[in-house]
């Protein structure tokens, strides 16, 4: 069996999760947001509200990391990922298009008039313990 290309053995696996962390600001706060991910930009789009303390964080210093992971009960079934990047308010026909993708993805979302967000990815970290224990696979925007 041969080695899978590391961006599209990470980007299967963000797809079929939906919440992700994202922690940055100082001092530093996490917060957990469901999650679209746009394989073709390999960003997160997020929606939330400038007044929550993450969001408040997000305007003043955009450089985030998170993690997104499932709760497997076995060590060797672990995956998971931690990424950098740089989030930003979408506007115009960028935010039409990811609250489109959101709202297909998170019905209940079509009732919401939080802004939506985009964490444009720097760098993804992917542990898959399926492939070996311990196996890595990494990613990094030129």
């Amino acid at each position: 069996m041969s080695e899978p290309e590391p961006l599209q053995a990470i980007t299967r696996y963000l797809q079929k999760q939906h919440v992700l962390s994202v922690c940055g600001g100082s001092p530093v706060w996490c917060a957990n947001c469901f999650y679209v991910f746009d394989a073709e930009n390999v960003a997160f789009w997020l929606m939330t509200e400038e007044k929550t303390r993450h969001g408040s964080q997000f305007v003043r210093d955009p450089q985030v990391a998170g993690t997104i992971n499932g709760q497997p009960k076995s060590v060797m079934l672990i995956k998971g990922v931690q990424y950098t990047g740089q989030v930003s308010l979408l506007t115009g026909a960028a935010e039409e298009k990811a609250r489109r993708a959101y709202i297909k993805r998170f019905p209940v979302a079509a009732a919401a008039s939080a802004p939506l967000w985009e964490i444009a990815v720097s760098e993804l970290k992917m542990v898959d313990n399926a492939l070996g224990f311990g196996k890595k696979l990494s990613w990094r925007r030129e």
